[in-house]
């Protein structure tokens, strides 16, 4: 029913573009086609309002609890784009029987969204065209231009406010504020959340291209404008619109950030919108030029891609290392603005090949979150650091909701165990900081920080242990299957576990004895613990069948036909008719679980036990969470299974610009995004990090004639150049860089480059 046009050559294969017009189906482009820059975000709700229309506008970092009851969240601020037209009195109606001619187009490659239609009532046809864009370059300013034609002489009447009648689906996160008008024209209001108290000032400004009757409107969280004008036939009514975010915890401007947003604004509009649009592009360019692949021989994939990278990069706040990628990122309400294991599995390695000192400010959000992490783990009687599953402000500690959707079978809210049980995000966090230092070399970033989020880890590790007869279990867990509650030496936390503690030892006996000992006096270091732990837990081990058990039960437990549900066109349908707690004792899985550890193990475990595990564990896995098929790409690519990694990967770039027009309605799917750049370029690039060595293998995708992309390794730049045939391997830096192919070691020398034939 709506059409996506992805583009067919190189000027058109950075849109995503929607073509019809389904007041039902808006909640689509809302999310997917998000505005941002890591600063902020806003949903791309059009500027008219219907039933359906969702506007959202978060801020990165601003979190606040709107009630002692309720867990922390980003807070909805106030919107500057809804404006509702009345043409000679009536009030323009937009609805999918007036409306033709639609075309809404996000370029990925400038960030600027588009969007055309004709409005017919009667005799009259309104055109409206709209521009709007987030800047790259000033973190703090939106602008827009709202275009309308008519094909007769009318008069028009609108309203243009900086509106805070808007909530978290209910929720009040903000005191009224106050509201003014400066010099007649610069709008401000100035807020300040309920608990975390966190003041957010807005500013506004217009510009016409001719005369306007303007009257000043204020109303309960409201302040804006009521402007009249007379439309000429044919001739355009042109509005500039500029708008810009400030808050108080804001490290730019936080001594007088409602001034800063006042300045940034006059600024703004005294330039106007194509010069503002041009700093942010030329921005954009800089990131492109950074970070940009190549593939021929697939249309689709290639704006897939951008789009992944596009998503990324606008959920990113690097400019605070207090802040992280939620997993919705700032594009809908869904999961509250929280940091969950996304960031580290599935964002993360984005970040640290592609732009590295974006991932270091990642990584250093969790040096900040130690504090929440032991906050965490003393509340549960634990020692050490205990990451949270759901985390906020660094320092808040646990902040995954108790109770979420409806038990089919009994009616009753379901509790949400993950914050309790769900306990392997301790160890991915140490994952993602050791991606980081393998990729990057920054020992100064380990001295001053890594080192002691890893052995405080492993101190946790220590104590959440329990001694048994078969050696030290970790019982009552969630694992990445989320559907498996309550569980018992779930593999994937146990090998992790394991890991984690063999990291801490072999790294506390490389560092100089003096961090040794200031890191001993202000954690511990339970040295003797993580040898007798890693030494003696228990880890599952291949069955007769080279099958790895999920966990020590999983593999007794009934099983259920799941086609139809595979089958369905979304998600979630399993429990439609099944209880969660019916799904335990069922061998069906959400998402990967065993192939998570293979993916980050790779050298634990055989091709044999893979494959093996691989064919078990596939067809009894729903795939219901977006994280689970780029983890299933990757291990098919590398099991030479091309046919099922090649439907999945398409499978994962449909699911926020594919063709379901209501997957993305609560926002995207941030991790699924990692997960698909995760596709390129470890599945079918076949780069890895293994044994702490650089590997690279590729198997080019069947459609494709060419994949090329660039990593940042050991601070060079190495480009990688993929054809069906061969790949080449330049270097582009000042010092020789070594990787692995098929166990030949290939040592690049600065400016040269290495061709491998496939």
């Amino acid at each position: 029913m709506i059409n996506y046009n992805y583009g067919k050559n190189e000027n058109t294969n950075w849109i995503v573009e929607e073509t019809i017009y389904k007041e039902k189906f808006l909640g689509k482009t809302e999310s997917t086609f998000l505005l941002g820059n890591g600063y902020f975000g806003i949903r791309s709700a059009n500027e008219e309002s219907t039933a359906n229309t969702t506007r959202n506008t978060f801020i990165s970092g601003t979190f606040n609890k709107a009630d002692e009851n309720e867990v922390t969240e980003l807070p909805n601020v106030n919107d500057v784009y809804s404006l509702d037209l009345f043409v000679d009195g009536e009030q323009l109606i937009i609805n999918d029987t007036t409306v033709t001619n639609y075309s809404k187009r996000l370029n990925v490659r400038t960030g600027l969204l588009e969007r055309k239609m004709d409005v017919t009532n009667g005799d009259l046809v309104v055109h409206i065209a709209t521009k709007r864009f987030i800047s790259l370059a000033n973190i703090h300013l939106t602008a827009s231009v709202f275009e309308v034609t008519a094909n007769k002489d009318v008069s028009i009447e609108f309203y243009s406010m900086i509106d805070g009648q808007v909530s978290n689906s209910g929720a009040q996160h903000f005191y009224e504020g106050e509201k003014k008008l400066i010099d007649g024209k610069y709008l401000e209001n100035v807020i300040k959340t309920t608990q975390s108290k966190v003041e957010v000032a807005t500013h506004v400004a217009h510009n016409f291209n001719q005369d306007i009757d303007s009257l000043i409107m204020m109303d309960r969280r409201k302040v804006g404008f009521r402007y009249r004008a007379n439309l000429t036939s044919g001739i355009p009514f042109t509005m500039e619109k500029y708008a810009t975010f400030t808050t108080s915890i804001d490290l730019d401007c936080q001594d007088n950030f409602v001034q800063t947003g006042l300045e940034i604004l006059q600024d703004a509009e005294a330039n106007g919108f194509a010069a503002e649009l041009e700093k942010s592009v030329a921005a954009w360019n800089e990131y492109w030029n950074e970070v940009n692949i190549e593939i021929e021989g697939d249309d689709f994939t290639l704006l897939s891609v951008r789009y992944a990278q596009y998503q990324l990069r606008v959920n990113c706040p690097m400019h605070d290392e207090r802040m992280n990628i939620g997993a919705k990122g700032l594009s809908g309400e869904g999961y509250k603005g929280h940091t969950f294991w996304d960031t580290e599995l599935f964002m993360l390695p984005y970040f640290i090949f592609a732009q590295p000192q974006a991932a270091r400010s990642l990584v250093k959000y969790r040096y900040h979150g130690l504090e929440g992490a032991r906050l965490k783990a003393k509340e549960n009687n634990y020692q050490g650091a205990m990451y949270p599953w759901e985390a906020a402000w660094p320092s808040d500690g646990e902040v995954t909701p108790v109770w979420g959707a409806a038990d089919v079978v009994t009616g009753e809210a379901t509790k949400i165990w993950s914050g309790f049980i769900e306990q392997h995000i301790t160890a991915d966090v140490i994952y993602g900081l050791w991606l980081y230092y393998q990729v990057t070399g920054d020992q100064e970033f380990m001295n001053k920080y890594g080192y002691e989020m890893i052995f405080d880890t492993a101190n946790f590790w220590t104590s959440r242990v329990e001694m048994e007869a078969k050696g030290y279990v970790i019982k009552n867990v969630i694992g990445p299957d989320e559907y498996k509650e309550h569980v018992d030496n779930n593999s994937f936390t146990n090998y992790m576990a394991k890991w984690n503690l063999d990291l801490a030892l072999s790294y506390v006996e490389m560092i100089d004895e003096s961090l040794k000992a200031d890191l001993k006096q202000k954690i511990g270091l339970n040295i003797d613990g993580w040898k007798d732990v890693s030494n003696n837990i228990f880890l599952n081990t291949p069955n007769e069948d080279n099958v790895l058990p999920q966990d020590d039960t999983y593999l007794t437990l009934d099983t259920l036909d799941l086609t139809p549900y595979k089958n369905a066109d979304r998600v979630g349908t399993l429990f439609e008719e099944y209880s969660l707690s019916q799904v335990n004792k069922l061998q069906i899985s959400k998402q990967a679980d065993v192939m998570v550890l293979f993916l980050l193990m790779e050298g634990l475990f055989s091709k044999e036990v893979k494959q093996s595990s691989f064919e078990y564990y596939e067809p009894k896995t729903l795939h219901d969470s977006s994280l689970s098929l780029s983890t299933h790409v990757v291990l098919a690519q590398d099991l030479g299974n091309t046919d099922i990694s090649e439907v999945l990967f398409e499978r994962a770039c449909k699911i926020d610009i594919g063709e379901n027009m209501k997957s993305s309605d609560h926002g995207i799917h941030t991790a699924s995004l990692g997960g698909i750049w995760q596709g390129v370029v470890y599945g079918f690039g076949g780069v890895r990090i293994v044994n702490e060595q650089l590997r690279i293998e590729p198997s080019i995708h069947s459609k494709w004639n060419k994949l090329a992309f660039r990593i940042n390794y050991q601070s060079q730049v190495l480009a990688i150049n993929i054809s069906q045939q061969a790949f080449t391997v330049a270097n582009h830096g000042s010092t020789n860089i070594k990787f692995i192919n098929k166990g030949k070691t290939y040592d690049v020398a600065a400016n040269d480059q290495v061709t491998i034939n496939l």
